[in-house]
């Protein structure tokens, strides 16, 4: 049996605000938005194609679902998105635009020697900046 991981949901206080700041960092697009959820993926194409065979369809990426919750992020995330920049881009460079975006650094217990950054989107929800990579 295989099922295809389909979204990350984000509870969010401001879904729209939100949903368009990881477009930006992912280079994603809106693919939906109402009141109720704005839906970020990689594929701007990806709510309007019916995927017939199975293969296809458990090979696409999943989205991230941001849907709104009254409360303010309270503690830690017990689960987070790691993002790498390619051995092409300057990693410095990328993390400064997004802190100019509005990221934050965030001390979850890291040490010193870690080779990641962590950082909070507007609204806190932690995510890892890692070295950079080329696979």
């Amino acid at each position: 049996m295989s099922l295809r991981w389909y979204t990350v949901v984000v509870d969010a206080t401001d879904i729209a605000s939100l949903g368009r700041w990881w477009a930006e960092t992912l280079g994603w697009s809106i693919v939906y938005e109402d009141e109720h959820e704005v839906a970020v993926a990689a594929d701007p194409d990806a709510e309007e194609r019916v995927i017939e065979d199975l293969p296809t369809w458990l090979a696409q990426r999943p989205a991230l679902v941001f849907v709104p919750v009254p409360e303010a992020k309270g503690v830690k995330n017990r689960l987070h998105i790691d993002l790498a920049p390619h051995t092409s881009q300057e990693r410095v460079a990328e993390i400064a635009a997004l802190l100019e975006r509005g990221a934050t650094r965030v001390d979850v217990g890291q040490s010193a020697d870690v080779t990641w950054d962590v950082l909070a989107d507007p609204e806190g929800n932690e995510f890892c900046v890692l070295s950079t990579r080329d696979r």
